[in-house]
């Protein structure tokens, strides 16, 4: 194993944006990376006193993350007020949670533009700047992407299909980037946090009267404070799935059964017979779904790694 130094956490004149820091993840993965050095141009929907918990000449920017004026505002303010732009941390985020044969076309077209239309303006605007300062000094720049998907494109959540698709959007954006930024030294990855926040206490219940709270937000900030520093020079294009303690990172998609025609081409009749017999003993809720990803936890004895897969 190769040796670490402090320094390499050290975020000391980097620059963070932070969008949907006003509260809850996004405020408290602010609040980290400033605390490991950063100056962080924080932004929310709507007004915030977040700048009182930051250290003094942070910024804010108000606005939807879905308009690409404040997309552009906010590379701007980073650029303008502290002269670069290193990290950014796609966090804002809506919800409008309801069955799809029920969902309105509002409540779809809100969660899928913040959530995917906001987490591309964003990386689209931070990579084109990236692109043009590694071109302009003819080398990789420094550049931190972290965008932020959810186990609920995993898991197919019934209750929200917007969300589910904005989020499974996410994770395939965040590997674009990650392919097609690399060589201007710009690292892309996203997180799946388990996090109680005002948007999530719904589901997750109110946080334990004592004690460490597993599902608290800090459980999260110090993956997005090692995935904005210089010690993650090497990870690229990877989804991590956080909470607890825990922090897995999950495997592309796998093929669970080929099927090859007898001659140059299936029949719908032989493929019925083929995949009839491989379907037959399962159920309607047998479907391309990672529950046994989002079962995952803290082991009672931690140890280095376990690595599965074949």
């Amino acid at each position: 194993m190769g040796c670490r130094s402090v320094d390499d956490l050290d975020l000391s004149g980097r620059v963070a944006i932070v969008t949907g820091a006003g509260s809850g993840l996004g405020r408290a993965e602010a609040a980290a990376l400033a605390a490991a050095g950063a100056s962080v141009v924080v932004n929310d929907v709507a007004p915030s006193d977040v700048l009182d918990e930051l250290p003094s000449g942070c910024a804010f920017v108000q606005g939807d993350v879905s308009d690409a004026a404040v997309a552009r505002s906010l590379v701007t303010t980073a650029v303008e007020r502290f002269g670069r732009l290193d990290v950014v941390v796609n966090n804002a985020g809506v919800v409008r949670d309801r069955m799809l044969f029920t969902m309105s076309d509002d409540e779809w077209d809100l969660v899928i533009r913040v959530h995917l239309r906001g987490h591309f303006l964003l990386s689209r605007n931070a990579g084109a700047y990236w692109r043009a300062q590694s071109k302009d000094i003819g080398s990789p720049v420094y550049g931190r992407l972290i965008n932020t998907t959810s186990e609920a494109w995993f898991l197919g959540a019934v209750a929200q299909p917007n969300y589910a698709a904005a989020k499974a959007g996410i994770v395939s954006l965040t590997v674009a980037a990650a392919r097609g930024l690399s060589r201007y030294g710009v690292r892309a990855n996203a997180i799946c946090p388990r996090a109680r926040t005002a948007m999530t206490e719904p589901v997750y219940g109110p946080a334990p009267s004592s004690g460490i709270d597993p599902l608290g937000v800090s459980q999260v900030t110090p993956l997005v404070v090692y995935l904005a520093s210089p010690s993650s020079e090497q990870v690229n294009g990877q989804v991590f799935f956080v909470h607890g303690g825990m922090v897995a990172v999950l495997a592309p998609p796998t093929v669970a059964a080929q099927f090859d025609a007898a001659g140059p081409e299936w029949t719908a009749s032989e493929l019925a017979d083929s995949l009839g017999e491989y379907f037959a003993d399962r159920g309607p809720d047998d479907v391309f779904s990672g529950r046994a990803i989002s079962a995952v936890q803290r082991r009672a004895a931690p140890g280095r790694a376990s690595v599965t897969g074949g």
